[in-house]
């Protein structure tokens, strides 16, 4: 197996409220932590000056000294309090490799002394998760109905029992915690009247139901993110149907740049994804390929969507631009498309063919990997975060406290072909 020396990575995070620096900052601690479990050297360099989207450089090196166990411990640690991902919760090696490199300078398996780098491009959409998630709360919660309205409308609640049960009731959650709460609070604004009291005494009454609402179910809501998760389903609608020019014009903007992202010379591209991010990843690619149906043409190309949400916008009836571009991307020769999923994670289409589903049965399939997330932590860990699906869901990304199957820094910045990841008896490390 020929070793990766040079790689260009676009990745699409999910639906946080991080920046591309943040989500920079996110990588370095999860690539300590690789690095401190497999037993290489990592160095992530400072974002470029004035890049867009937000680019870095990374250095994996087999023949320096590994990251500490103590790296590893940090970075789980400061990772597991940031983001709030409200994810709603986003392939393999083409035949052509454009890099130059020779067999002698990348070695082979079993080299003893390798090194890879890898330019990275964190395509955020954090201006969309701040404005989706501006406003008072009261215009929050109406916005957040009016998608579910919308969703259920098109089908898209139906689609969800359909396919993956657990997403189903993932899109109800939120939903149905917040009427519970004005349910609730209407119950006690009209409980003097409904007893036989004098209406006078709901001017008590009604203050102490909004107070209930404002100062008891608003703060408890937070540990579930309830707003985060209606401004996740209106950034669904706006990818499923297309209909806000902003959205638009921003992806238009964004495969610009990606396509700029693409002149740089390397062995592989690796395009990742996860969870929301995968339906804007959907969008720029299809629209590259519809502008130059050949792009990819001579490149290794690796599409890699992690905790995908694709169909959380592609079963809305009105995403036929969405399905069509997903066609697009599984048909095209020089991509590879890899399909990560968990079984553990309630907020993706577990064992759900992405592309079938999406209304092209006859295209080549995404190959899916299945992973456990228990396989790459410490029981310990696994047991304070298997209740928290979202930082299950998170987790695609994280770094790993075991050697295990899949690693996400591996895949973007390791020295093997992200290839190497559909098989799984194929070695993820040189050696």
């Amino acid at each position: 197996m020929k070793l990766i020396e040079k790689r260009v990575v676009l990745h699409f995070p999910g639906f946080e409220p991080l920046d591309g620096a943040a989500h920079r900052a996110r990588y370095e601690r999860s690539a300590k932590q690789s690095a401190a479990v497999w037993g290489y050297s990592v160095e992530i360099g400072a974002f470029a000056a004035g890049s867009d989207p937000l680019s870095f450089e990374v250095t994996t090196d087999g023949g320096g000294a590994p990251g500490t166990a103590g790296d590893a411990a940090s970075g789980t640690a400061g990772d597991a309090a940031s983001g709030t991902a409200g994810d709603a919760a986003s392939g393999t090696a083409g035949n052509a490799a454009s890099g130059t490199a020779g067999n002698a300078a990348s070695g082979e398996t079993g080299s003893p002394g390798w090194q890879a780098k890898s330019r990275i491009h964190m395509v955020d959409h954090d201006m969309f998760v701040r404005s989706l998630r501006s406003g008072n709360t009261v215009s929050q919660i109406i916005a957040g109905f009016r998608s579910c309205a919308q969703i259920m409308l098109e089908g898209g609640m139906r689609g969800y029992f359909r396919h993956a049960w657990r997403f189903g009731l993932f899109f109800l959650f939120p939903f149905l915690l917040t009427a519970l709460a004005m349910a609730l609070t209407a119950q006690i604004a009209v409980m003097p009247y409904s007893l036989g009291f004098s209406p006078w005494h709901m001017l008590w009454s009604g203050p102490l139901g909004l107070c209930f609402f404002i100062f008891a179910f608003l703060p408890f809501s937070e540990r579930f993110h309830t707003l985060h998760l209606f401004a996740d389903w209106k950034m669904a609608v706006a990818l499923g149907r297309m209909d806000r020019a902003d959205f638009n014009d921003w992806l238009e903007d964004r495969a610009t740049a990606v396509r700029e992202a693409l002149t740089e010379e390397a062995d592989e591209y690796v395009i990742s994804s996860h969870s929301m991010g995968s339906n804007v990843a959907a969008h720029v690619i299809g629209i590259l390929l519809e502008r130059e149906p050949e792009i990819f043409k001579g490149k290794r190309v690796v599409f890699a969507t992690l905790g995908s949400a694709i169909l959380q916008c592609a079963l809305l009836s009105s995403a036929r631009m969405l399905r069509a571009r997903v066609g697009l991307i599984a048909c095209c020769p020089d991509i590879s498309w890899l399909d990560v999923q968990c079984l553990t994670d309630s907020i993706n289409f577990y064992k759900v063919p992405v592309v079938a589903v999406s209304g092209h049965a006859d295209a080549p399939p995404a190959k899916m990997i299945l992973i456990r997330v228990k396989q790459m932590l410490t029981r310990e860990r696994y047991r304070r975060i298997r209740k928290d699906q979202l930082r299950v869901h998170r987790q695609y990304v994280l770094g790993p406290d075991l050697q295990a199957p899949f690693d996400f820094t591996l895949m973007t910045s390791g020295p093997t072909p992200a290839s190497v990841f559909a098989d799984s008896d194929a070695k993820r490390m040189p050696g």
